[in-house]
């Protein structure tokens, strides 16, 4: 077998996407001694103001493409909407991770839970819905509530619509309707949590302690570590989350989202969706773990020894959105680091920045 190929200091890292978290991923390769070159059709995107490289185009421009493959050694992405076409013809050229298959596993909602269901992950029930017919024997099946989503391109609540009684399910299919739609069950859960975990090519893996998060108008708010679950429940947790990757062939940082279900003798954990690139509830790393979130992609992905992903303190990640940036100055104390986005617009339900408060 071919020994998975380690990139030296120097080399150039092609990065999809130009937001936020794409600009704290050039930051972090800058500080191994990497160059970066950001791809995004934004030209006001927030990554392109810290590294030099950049190029502004659609995802579907081959041409661009082919220039962009051209100028970088290897490459990455910031989020999981990348067109599966685009990371297929990048993959053709340079070496991508994580690769193709994680992006198709991750885009599809009913292709996710096939995925995981066939790993032996525990899940919410589900049915497809493409008919209106369709969504009235999946309610009959599933019961209520329930929720009904879009099977793609779905972030932040969006693409999403609760069904709490029979009356509901006609407006909610008239809302969504004219894409693939997927009914879940409702899942009154005590608390949802999240686990980031690394993988390189030579199958190391690590994964940082759970964060508890809390959201808000359907956008995270807080990540909270440690998280008020019990040490079975977070090696369970930190299980799953390596099987998860395992399974994948994975290769970079991924977040895993659970619901806490109450339960006898202890909680009972569902994995609620997978994100295949590092996760803003994982930004806590940032501040009390001496390799972050945003590191451990990079040494992920050129296959260097993954960092130590212990945590020294407790913490709490506070999102800033909208105008939360107003006055920022002002409210910092002792304790928090603040991480601010560089965006041209706050706009509501805009992510702007966020906050690690320490427990000093």
């Amino acid at each position: 077998m071919t020994e998975p190929e380690v990139f030296p200091p120097g080399t150039t890292i092609g990065i999809l996407g130009g937001g936020q978290l794409g600009r704290m991923l050039a930051l972090a390769a800058a500080r191994l001694g990497m160059k970066t070159h950001i791809y995004c059709p934004d030209p006001q995107s927030p990554a392109f103001e810290v590294t030099p490289h950049k190029t502004v185009a659609a995802y579907d421009d081959e041409k661009a493409l082919a220039r962009f493959a051209r100028a970088v050694d290897i490459v990455t992405y910031e989020f999981e909407n990348v067109p599966e076409p685009t990371a297929a013809f990048l993959a053709a050229r340079k070496p991508l991770a994580p690769g193709v298959r994680p992006l198709a596993v991750s885009q599809d909602r009913i292709a996710e839970k096939e995925f995981l269901g066939r790993s032996g992950t525990a899940i919410a029930p589900f049915r497809p819905v493409l008919t209106l017919e369709h969504l009235r024997a999946a309610v009959d099946a599933i019961g209520l509530p329930a929720v009904l989503k879009t099977t793609k391109f779905g972030y932040d609540g969006k693409g999403q619509r609760k069904i709490e009684r029979g009356a509901d399910i006609v407006s909610a299919f008239t809302a969504l309707s004219g894409s693939p739609l997927v009914l879940e069950a409702f899942i009154p859960f005590e608390r949802e949590i999240s686990v980031v975990v690394a993988r390189n090519a030579r199958g190391q893996i690590r994964d940082y302690d759970a964060a508890e998060n809390i959201h808000r108008n359907h956008i995270l708010h807080t990540s909270t570590v440690p998280a008020a679950i019990d040490d079975p429940t977070a090696r369970k947790a930190s299980r799953i989350a390596h099987q998860i990757a395992g399974a994948l062939d994975y290769v970079g940082v991924m977040g895993i989202e659970f619901f806490v279900l109450p339960g006898t003798p202890r909680p009972e954990l569902l994995v609620n969706e997978i994100a295949p690139r590092v996760h803003n509830s994982g930004h806590w790393t940032e501040a009390v773990c001496l390799t972050d979130q945003f590191e451990q992609h990079i040494r992920a992905i050129l296959n260097w020894p993954l960092g130590d992903p212990s945590r020294f303190a407790d913490v709490q990640m506070l999102n800033l959105v909208g105008d939360d940036l107003a006055g920022i100055s002002a409210k910092l104390r002792p304790g928090m680091q603040p991480h601010i986005y560089g965006k041209s617009e706050a706009r509501p339900g805009r992510k702007m920045g966020h906050i690690n408060r320490v427990e000093l």
